[in-house]
């Protein structure tokens, strides 16, 4: 970690802007615990307070989440991601998967009209590490590995927004696939449709196999 020593003037401000530093630029990991207050106040050079004061915006803002007697842990990477966490926790299930199903079918619809070669490649590997987790009978990776799939399709769309968005979704679809996975009973869902469909450039093909995938999960959530 490279923290520089701050200057005087708006120092609470000027740390805020550093630890944020450290968050988006991933050198403080997703769910790990950052260094302790006494820690970040030596390598800031500025008091205890300042660094306090830091973190509780952090916290507020929702990208630190403190931890009574254990510790301060990143929770999300940035102000959007935070609020949405917020949000989502009083959410019911179904709200989140018509969400998902939203910005997944739309995704797959403008991958497929907008996707390079790499992006096929980049499909294809997290399609085959998708089926590997699932042979692996180990839920948590699978959950990582399905993520990865639909990051992959997002990331082809080349539409910046979309991308930030569904980056900033993706605690709450950790939450949306592990809770799927419950309701189905642990019946597969292929996605094989959706890469071969975006790989053949065909959107309306890649946005009905992606809306098919997303009603077997509704349809299920709903009657279990």
């Amino acid at each position: 970690m490279s923290l520089r020593t701050t200057q005087r003037a708006s120092l609470v401000d000027q740390v805020i802007d550093q630890l944020k530093e450290q968050i988006t630029s991933g050198s403080w990991q997703m769910n790990g615990k950052i260094p302790t207050e006494t820690v970040l106040a030596e390598q800031l050079g500025v008091g205890r307070n300042t660094v306090r004061e830091a973190v509780r915006a952090l916290t507020h803002a929702g990208l630190l989440e403190c931890r009574q007697g254990d510790g301060t842990y990143v929770r999300a990477t940035s102000e959007l991601s935070g609020a949405m966490l917020r949000r989502l926790k009083q959410a019911e299930q179904l709200e989140i998967l018509e969400v998902r199903r939203a910005l997944e079918v739309e995704s797959a619809r403008l991958a497929a009209a907008r996707r390079t070669d790499d992006d096929i490649k980049r499909i294809e590997a997290a399609l085959a590490e998708r089926d590997r987790a699932w042979e692996l009978d180990d839920p948590d990776y699978f959950v990582e590995a399905d993520l990865a799939f639909h990051m992959a399709v997002t990331h082809a769309t080349h539409n910046l927004v979309l991308i930030d968005l569904f980056e900033d979704f993706s605690a709450a679809l950790r939450a949306s696939i592990t809770a799927a996975g419950t309701s189905l009973n642990k019946s597969y869902i292929p996605h094989d449709a959706i890469a071969r469909a975006i790989a053949a450039g065909d959107a309306s093909a890649a946005e009905r196999a992606s809306h098919a995938c997303m009603e077997h999960i509704l349809i299920a959530l709903t009657e279990s």
